[in-house]
């Protein structure tokens, strides 16, 4: 037996660790799974007015109904989308009828539309507000002198539209535009790889088992 105990407490506690981490991410997929149906609501929520205080972290996702004007300009956010292939983000001043003056976040249109004509003037829309993460350490600078950005970069395009530093993303738009596709809020592009490393964990208890047991069975046969 002694022979047995080396290998027997190596696999046990390894199986352990292993499982034990596998479980781990279990709850951490079932927090995720939280936190999404909670940000789906807020997302689909009933519409609120715009907010004269503003705070990011309470009124992310918040949705809106606006009427107004689009106005005169446009920036132009390189993306790409699935299905679609890359294009850009239209981003156009908003006047709301009570004359704030916001940013709005049109939707997607194909690469080779950039200087298409667009529609400005009165219409009526709903989306969400949004302040969002696109700038990661490998992300390249915008180059605003030739209206290339790669980040909505809230800010930076307040300063070079004249607007509040507040983003609205359209969902929809009355009467729509021609050559532009909504990209409206969602939770698609919120990573949930949770039940990936879960499976992960558990396939190598299950490895690490396995070789425990023939490591068991050489040392039974006088093999080690």
């Amino acid at each position: 037996m002694n022979r047995l105990a080396a290998p027997l407490l190596i696999g046990l506690l390894g199986a352990a660790a292993l499982l034990w981490l596998g479980f781990w991410q279990m709850e951490r997929l079932a927090w995720k799974l939280g936190v999404l149906a909670e940000i789906t609501a807020t997302i689909d929520g009933d519409p609120q007015p715009l907010p004269v205080l503003v705070d990011p972290e309470a009124q992310r996702y918040q949705p809106v109904t606006l009427t107004g004007h689009i106005g005169d300009g446009a920036l132009f956010v390189l993306v790409s989308v699935k299905r679609q292939g890359a294009g850009w983000r239209v981003i156009s001043p908003f006047t709301t009828d009570d004359g704030r003056t916001i940013l709005l976040d049109r939707g997607f249109t194909p690469v080779a539309e950039k200087s298409a004509p667009r529609r400005s003037g009165a219409v009526t829309l709903t989306g969400n507000l949004h302040w969002p993460d696109d700038r990661n350490d490998s992300t390249p600078e915008n180059d605003e002198a030739d209206n290339t950005w790669f980040a909505r970069d809230i800010g930076a395009m307040a300063e070079a539209l004249k607007t509040e530093p507040l983003l609205v993303v359209a969902r929809d738009i009355t009467p729509p535009d021609a050559g532009i596709s909504p990209l409206p809020v969602s939770t698609e592009g919120i990573p949930n790889d949770h039940l990936q490393y879960a499976v992960t964990w558990f396939s190598l208890a299950a490895v690490w088992l396995l070789m425990t047991g023939a490591w068991i069975w050489r040392r039974l046969q006088g093999k080690d």
